[in-house]
């Protein structure tokens, strides 16, 4: 069957999905005012309309540390689904308290029993038990399709017209065009025309051995040890793994700093890696070509890796504000203001 038979064989339930999220929506509606639970700390939710792909782990970390610095004590708490998420915000903020809470406001409440002052909520928008000072939600260029689908048709959780709730839209992009990134500024504008909306972009940073990923316990420390930058990609042979959302958009992202990807291997988001997969890696790669994974997979793969044969490294991101740097401030602010407001003797 065709990938068009199959969008209509799944319309009728992605009419019904969305039937199901108008109704949860506008008893949230109702009672916002009076339902909601207050949050032991200010919370900022980093949030999106689909299922994974839009970059919310390296958004919601760079939160983090923007509150850090801001003089704030913030913990990160994320439902924690599946092995690696929780890992990798251990890596990309250490000395932050992460803590895995499928109920936001019992997370919230261990924060603060952790001395944390504020927090940041990974993937929330749609977790609206708990009040939050400020909601960003992502919306992905290189993820985007039109038109606009409800699961199980297509990616969304709810309809572009909910971005509506937002504080502030995030655009992230990693490889996508500056036309197809216009294209989803026009589709959110139309869609929440009074949210303001700021440009992200994910981009490759380091090159890092995963060898030095530590699985212990307690939390692993700061990857360190040998690393490169972009340039040792130029022109060189690799062989890609990814078990994300959009894994075309990361082969871009690679291929764009010069590397030839002699193969990649893509398996599903939050793929479990076994020992079993990691043969099959290591013999396409054979004795000489490296091979590239992302962070998110690296502390998967890192504990399973053998010493012997191809090297196994990974690609760090960082954030660049490339639009709207004055109205992700205005958040940050809000959560420092609130956190002072809290908490008397915060600085």
């Amino acid at each position: 069957m065709g990938a068009r038979a199959v969008r209509v064989a799944v319309t009728p339930l992605s009419w019904l999905f969305g039937a199901v999220v108008a109704r949860r929506n506008a008893r949230f509606d109702a009672r916002a005012r009076g339902g909601v639970l207050p949050a032991a700390i200010p919370a900022l939710s980093v949030g999106n309309l689909t299922v994974g792909g839009t970059g919310k782990t390296p958004v919601a970390s760079w939160f983090v540390s923007r509150l850090r610095d801001g003089g704030a004590s913030p913990a990160l708490v994320l439902r924690g689904y599946g092995d690696d998420e929780w890992r990798v915000h251990e890596l990309l903020t250490p000395g932050v308290p992460v803590v895995v809470a499928p109920e936001r406001a019992a997370g919230l409440m261990t924060a603060h029993r952790k001395h944390c002052d504020c927090a940041v909520l990974d993937d929330a928008f749609q977790h609206r038990q708990v009040a939050r000072v400020a909601d960003i939600v992502l919306v992905s260029a290189d993820a985007w399709r039109e038109p606009v689908r409800l699961l199980p048709g297509g990616p969304f959780r709810e309809p572009l017209e909910s971005l509506n709730r937002a504080s502030v839209v995030v655009i992230t992009v990693k490889a996508a065009s500056a036309d197809t990134v216009q294209t989803v500024r026009a589709a959110i504008r139309r869609a929440a025309p009074s949210v303001p909306t700021a440009q992200v972009r994910l981009a490759p940073d380091t090159i890092r051995f995963a060898a030095t990923i530590s699985t212990g316990d307690p939390a692993p420390p700061v990857p360190h040890g040998v690393w490169h930058d972009l340039t040792w990609l130029r022109g060189r042979e690799i062989v890609l793994v990814s078990a994300i959302a959009e894994p075309d958009a990361f082969r871009r992202q690679v291929e764009g700093q010069g590397a030839i990807v002699r193969h990649h291997a893509a398996y599903p988001d939050h793929h479990a890696f076994t020992a079993r997969d990691v043969p099959d890696i290591v013999a396409r790669a054979g004795p000489s070509v490296d091979v590239l994974c992302t962070l998110k997979d690296a502390v998967k793969l890192a504990p399973l890796w053998p010493r012997a044969g191809a090297g196994l490294w990974y690609v760090s991101q960082t954030v660049v504000v490339e639009q709207g740097a004055e109205i992700l401030d205005q958040a940050i602010d809000r959560v420092l203001a609130a956190r002072r407001a809290t908490t008397p003797t915060a600085g």
